[in-house]
């Protein structure tokens, strides 16, 4: 089916990609943040942010490891 190289390639693509874009598409220039300020906005701990994502990363791990790597046994 897949190889470990091929899976380890291919989430680190994923990692790679999509790290660079998210930031330039969440900032937001001042002027229009001013004009439309419906929500505050609040800064979170660092900490959180960081269990936050190690949680993610671990469902998502999870998730491919049940889908690709897991070998039912045969009954």
């Amino acid at each position: 089916m897949f190889s470990k190289k091929m899976l380890w390639g291919s989430l680190t693509a994923l990692v790679l990609f999509t790290g660079t874009s998210g930031v330039a598409l969440a900032e937001m220039p001042d002027h229009l943040s001013e004009q439309t300020s419906q929500f505050q906005h609040i800064e979170q701990p660092l900490g959180l942010k960081v269990g936050v994502a190690i949680a993610g990363f671990a469902l998502i791990g999870l998730e491919l490891w049940w889908f690709l790597l897991y070998k039912s046994p045969e009954s």
